[in-house]
């Protein structure tokens, strides 16, 4: 199995199934014939862009983010503590370890008003074509926040 096809089948567990941790996709996938170590797992969550959302009962849980068009929905802006703009330049604020997923998320959605990111640990720059997208996107971010 190759890197996208195993990619797309995580991707299926995390729409269908309430899953909580890496280890039970792991298991998860092992039942199914597919081996994969923990780093190649983690590194698949990472490109494909999970989130980790608390449901009712505060039990965290695997989401897939999504970007439609160029707004993005409720649980990537869930993750961004702080947006400041800086001409055509947005900075995002995240907590520790989660600028590199919403730069990914914002890279694979190929929205061509945004140029590219660079992801910190917590903070991520987000290059737009042009000021008037920057203030934009600003604004769909922020409502999040």
């Amino acid at each position: 199995m190759n890197k996208i096809e195993r990619q797309n089948r995580i991707k299926y567990l995390i729409q269908t199934g309430h899953i909580g941790t890496q280890e039970e996709i792991k298991n998860l996938l092992q039942k199914e014939g597919i081996t994969v170590t923990q780093a190649t797992l983690s590194r698949d969550l990472r490109e494909i862009g999970l989130l980790k959302l608390r449901d009712a009962s505060g039990k965290l849980y695997y989401s897939l983010a999504e970007v439609v068009g160029a707004t993005f929905d409720a649980a990537v802006r869930s993750y961004i503590l702080k947006v400041a703009r800086a001409g055509f330049m947005l900075v995002l604020h995240t907590n520790l370890g989660e600028a590199d997923v919403l730069a990914n998320l914002i890279d694979n959605s190929e929205i061509p008003e945004i140029i590219g990111t660079v992801a910190g640990a917590d903070t991520l720059l987000v290059i737009c074509k042009d000021e008037e997208t920057a203030k934009a996107f600003e604004k769909d971010l922020a409502t999040g926040v």
